[in-house]
């Protein structure tokens, strides 16, 4: 794959993607150090700032794996094509090395994997206290995934970075295959159902986390501000008899105890000898 000269929207585009995707894992490193240190509802908020920046990043980066696809079904025999802004953000992108032109190509689709992935991570760090929620089960799932495909984007462009003929990777038979309409259409597809898979996965999760928002949010309300994810005791307080209990009475005296203290009425005091 060939590109011209990069002009300077190619340059700051490309730039803006790279500290787009590296504020991302800021503040998945910052999130996760304070949910570490107390909870506040201000983390629960932040943590789903990180998923919605997430869900934007990868609209934008699976709608060219689906125009990908699109392009693929009217010219099977071409090399994959690419929009007017992705091939403008490979450009921009390629500036790294501009005698190695497909390293820009496979620096993008890497940095838009990594910012999917940061969104997915989003899933895991706001239900860090929510651990048996479905919504973090499918996150979970998602994070495995995308973090495999991930890696696999990682050895792509590492290959090509050190001077590969071709890229290195699952998704081109780890270079056996020649460059042409059958490796074009493998690579197409390959990364278009392993993207379309992780969307679903992140599609569930987010479903799941709209459901189960109230009982995760309670998670961060319930000990604000305290350390750790267990739970306050209260103080118990000795339970009070209610003012209207009855009062045991003391037993009557008997009959014949009575008649032996009580002096007989009209008998005489018998006088001293």
């Amino acid at each position: 794959m060939t590109h011209d000269h990069a002009s300077f929207l190619d340059v700051l585009g490309a730039v803006l993607l790279v500290l787009w995707a590296v504020a991302m894992w800021a503040a998945v490193g910052v999130l996760a150090y304070a949910n570490r240190r107390s909870v506040h509802p201000m983390l629960f908020q932040a943590s789903a700032c990180l998923i919605l920046v997430g869900i934007v990043g990868q609209l934008a980066h699976v709608q060219e794996h689906f125009a990908q696809a699109a392009y693929w079904i009217g010219h099977n025999n071409d090399e994959a094509w690419m929009t007017p802004w992705g091939d403008s953000l490979a450009r921009g992108l390629g500036q790294v090395d501009s005698s190695t032109p497909e390293l820009g190509m496979e620096i993008l689709h890497l940095v838009g994997n990594f910012v999917f992935l940061a969104g997915l991570v989003g899933v895991l760090l706001i239900t860090r206290r929510a651990l048996h929620t479905k919504a973090r089960k499918w996150g979970r799932m998602g994070v495995w995934m995308q973090g495999i495909h991930g890696v696999e984007h990682l050895v792509l462009t590492v290959s090509i970075a050190l001077g590969a003929s071709q890229a290195i990777g699952l998704s081109t038979w780890f270079g056996v295959m020649e460059p042409g309409p059958g490796l074009w259409t493998y690579r197409v597809w390959w990364h278009f159902v392993a993207n379309v898979m992780g969307s679903v996965i992140f599609m569930l999760a987010l479903r799941h986390l709209w459901l189960e928002r109230r009982e995760i949010e309670a998670t961060y309300r319930a000990n604000a501000g305290s350390p750790g994810a267990a739970p306050v005791a209260r103080a118990t307080r000795p339970r009070l008899a209610p003012a209207d209990a009855p009062v045991a009475e003391e037993p009557a005296a008997s009959p014949a105890r009575e008649h032996a203290t009580t002096p007989s009425r009209g008998a005489p005091d018998t006088p001293p000898r």
